[in-house]
């Protein structure tokens, strides 16, 4: 699923729950064998792996624990916002089981057409809160009815977008299981939602090789 940099050095790796044990092997086989020290992974080179439960694991003590929580069916409510956009959904395991996506329209920060700086940034502040509580709408539509059965709630684009719209005091119970980690995807689509349920369940390994 692609790496990227982390900070303060080495790289992030998505692992899908399937696969963790060819991973494991494949560090192994690039790094010397390995002891584990609770969650993180010591090889013989020097390089070092910590690998992190995906949301709704729980909190594993070890490495054969968290596969073992990794490969359980889970129920996890998807939002994702960015800009006016919004998709939320139910995965249920692998499979995108209910879902909704909706795209409000918002203007740019730029103003044009004659418009006053002032009177342009209240229309768009007013375009963005409308779009905010249409997206909140749709979240609890979505969400609430399920909320009962969900792990947790995983999110992803826009921090300050998805922080707008679970600041809704509607939207407090699934606020409430929201996962730590934020899902970089593009603007919200159907398909978008779709790939962000493997994302959502994959097992973060943070590497740093000597």
């Amino acid at each position: 699923m692609g790496e990227r940099p982390a900070a303060g050095g080495g790289k992030w790796v998505d692992v899908a729950p399937e696969r963790v044990g060819r991973w494991l092997e494949n560090f192994a086989t690039r790094h010397g064998a390995y002891r584990e020290e609770g969650l993180t992974l010591v090889a013989a080179d020097g390089a070092e792996a910590t690998l992190h439960a995906p949301p709704g694991a729980g909190e594993p003590g070890s490495v054969a624990e968290l596969i073992r929580a990794a490969l359980e069916p889970r129920r996890l409510g998807l939002l994702l916002a960015r800009k006016g956009a919004v998709a939320a959904g139910i995965a249920d395991g692998t499979e995108l089981t209910s879902s909704k996506v909706d795209t409000h329209y918002v203007q740019g920060r730029t103003a044009a057409g004659g418009w006053s700086q002032q009177r342009f940034a209240r229309r768009r502040a007013n375009q963005a809160k409308a779009a905010t509580a249409d997206s909140a709408g749709i979240a609890a539509r979505v969400l609430l009815p399920e909320v009962r059965t969900l792990t947790a709630l995983v999110t992803g684009g826009d921090r300050a977008a998805v922080d707008a719209i679970l600041a809704d005091r509607t939207l407090a119970p699934v606020a409430a299981l929201r996962a730590g980690r934020l899902l970089d995807v593009p603007e919200p689509r159907h398909a978008v939602l779709v790939e962000a349920i493997a994302l959502a369940r994959a097992v973060r390994v943070l590497i740093r090789e000597p």
